[in-house]
């Protein structure tokens, strides 16, 4: 029984070796400051904090990577999350909507946000400091709803 452990267990640690060679590219293209979301919306501080601390690392070209972001199999989830978020709606590149579509993500930011469906628990659950709190919430969908005219 000891030897199939130790081979069980040589086996799991050369697979999660082997893994830290499949690394998808963790990404942070250039911003152009004149295509921002602060930009083309200007914001009060407050609710540049909250989409800083709640937003910025899954809807943005400014993701901070931590650690574990370098470490397979989480490196691979995590990456994955962040392409998502960025392709449902980047801040970093806001110009890119038609007035429409960018009124349609600025509604949709405050009702993720008041649902608690945004940020993600998975998220929070790491990055406790990204919760947002029912001041956070109002702040925030008080400065969209004042944005929803193109």
């Amino acid at each position: 029984m000891g030897k199939l452990f130790r081979w069980s267990a040589a086996a799991i640690a050369l697979v999660v070796l082997g893994a830290q060679f499949v690394r998808p590219a963790r990404t942070n293209p250039a911003v152009d400051p004149s295509r921002t979301l602060a930009v083309a919306r200007p914001m009060p501080p407050d609710v540049a904090r909250v989409l800083d601390r709640g937003c910025r690392d899954c809807h943005s070209n400014d993701t901070r990577w931590p650690w574990y972001s370098h470490v397979a199999p989480v490196s691979w989830f995590v990456i994955d999350h962040v392409n998502h978020g960025r392709s449902h709606f980047n801040y970093s590149d806001w110009s890119r909507y038609e007035p429409d579509e960018a009124t349609r993500l600025l509604k949709k930011t405050c009702e993720l946000a008041q649902e608690r469906a945004m940020p993600l628990r998975s998220y929070t659950f790491i990055h406790r400091t990204a919760r947002l709190t029912p001041d956070d919430v109002r702040s925030l969908c008080a400065w969209t709803s004042l944005n929803l005219e193109p």
